[in-house]
C-alpha cells in the first residue's frame, strides 16, 4: 500500500501528465520518427535515421515545446475548462499554477538548449515556435477562424522542422501535409462547437458564437470535402504502398462524419465527431508503417 504522501505525489504526476497531454506528445514523437523513416528519408539506412543525434534533438525539443504549450494553454484556459471539462480540470488543479509556470519555463529553456546543439537556425525556429504558442494562447485563440488557422499551423510545425532538416521537397509530402492540416483545422472548429458554453462565459469570440453553430458546421463540412481531395490523390495518384488502404478507410469515415455532422446539435454529438477526427489522425500515424511493411528488413543493414 502506498503512503498518503506517495499517493499525493502519484496524483500530482498524473495531473501534470494530464496537463501536458503526455499521450499526445508520445503520438507526435512516434509520428516524427515514422515520417522520417518512411516519407522524408526513405533512402537512408534505418539505423542512420533512428540513431541520428540531430533528429533525436529535434524530436526532443519539439516534445518539450509542445508540453510547455499545453501548460500555458491550460494556464489561460483554467476558468473556461472548469465549465467545459470539469472532471479533467479537477485533476489538473492538483498541480498549482505557480508550479505549472515554473515547469513551462524550464521545458522551454531545455528545448532551446537542445536546439543549440543542432544549429542557430534550429534555435531560431524553436524560439519562434515557443513565442507563437504563447501568443496564440494569450491573444490569437480569441480571434475567430484566425485562431483556428494558427492552432492548426502550430500543430503541424513539428513535422515542418523535420521536413526542412531532410530537405525533401517531393510533391507527395506536401499532399500529406495538406491532408493533415485540413483534418486538424476541422477538428479545431469542432472543438469550438464543443466548448461554446465555456467560451461564451469567458468572452471568446469563436465562429459558433459569432455566427451560430449552423455556419460553423457548414465551414467544417467544406473543410472535410476539401480533405477528400488529397485523400483521392494519395489513393490514386501517388504511391503510398499499402497506406492507400488507410486513406480509403479514412475517406469512408469522413463521409460518415459529414452525415453525422448534419444531424448533430448537442455537445455529446460534437464530442463524438471530435473523436472520429482524432481517430483518423492517430490512425494515420500508425498507418505510415503500411507504406513499406518490409522496411525494417530491407534497410536495417
Amino acid at each position: 500500500m502506498l503512503s498518503r504522501k506517495n499517493r499525493l505525489l502519484l496524483f500530482k504526476l498524473l495531473s501534470l501528465f494530464s496537463v501536458v497531454r503526455g499521450y499526445n506528445i508520445l503520438v507526435i514523437t512516434l509520428a516524427q520518427y515514422l515520417a522520417s523513416i518512411y516519407i522524408l528519408a526513405p533512402d537512408l539506412q534505418l539505423r542512420k535515421v533512428v540513431f541520428d543525434l540531430n533528429l533525436f534533438l529535434i524530436v526532443t525539443a519539439s516534445a518539450l515545446v509542445i508540453a510547455s504549450g499545453y501548460i500555458i494553454n491550460n494556464f489561460y484556459d483554467a476558468e473556461k475548462d472548469l465549465i467545459n471539462k470539469p472532471t479533467k480540470s479537477m485533476l489538473d488543479r492538483l498541480v498549482s499554477q505557480r508550479f505549472k509556470l515554473t515547469t513551462y519555463f524550464i521545458l522551454n529553456f531545455v528545448a532551446v538548449i537542445a536546439a543549440s546543439y543542432i544549429s542557430f537556425r534550429a534555435v531560431f525556429f524553436f524560439a519562434a515556435y515557443i513565442f507563437g504558442i504563447w501568443f496564440y494562447s494569450h491573444k490569437l485563440k480569441r480571434i475567430p477562424f484566425l485562431g483556428n488557422l494558427v492552432s492548426a499551423t502550430l500543430s503541424i510545425a513539428p513535422f515542418f522542422v523535420v521536413f526542412v532538416y531532410y530537405r525533401n521537397f517531393e510533391t507527395v509530402i506536401f499532399i500529406h501535409a495538406l491532408y493533415l492540416f485540413l483534418l486538424i483545422l476541422a477538428r479545431e472548429l469542432i472543438k469550438d462547437l464543443e466548448s461554446m458554453a465555456g467560451d461564451m462565459a469567458q468572452g471568446y469570440q469563436t465562429i459558433p458564437i459569432l455566427y451560430g453553430p449552423k455556419v460553423a458546421k457548414v465551414l467544417i463540412a467544406f473543410l472535410i470535402v476539401l480533405t477528400l481531395v488529397p485523400t483521392y490523390l494519395l489513393i490514386y495518384v501517388f504511391d503510398v504502398g499499402h497506406m492507400s488502404f488507410y486513406f480509403v478507410a479514412s475517406g469512408i469515415l469522413l463521409l460518415v462524419f459529414l452525415v453525422l455532422l448534419g444531424k448533430s446539435d448537442v455537445k455529446m454529438h460534437y464530442v463524438w465527431l471530435h473523436n472520429i477526427l482524432k481517430f483518423i489522425i492517430v490512425g494515420g500515424v500508425f498507418s505510415i508503417l503500411l507504406i513499406d511493411v518490409d522496411v525494417v528488413l530491407n534497410r536495417i543493414l
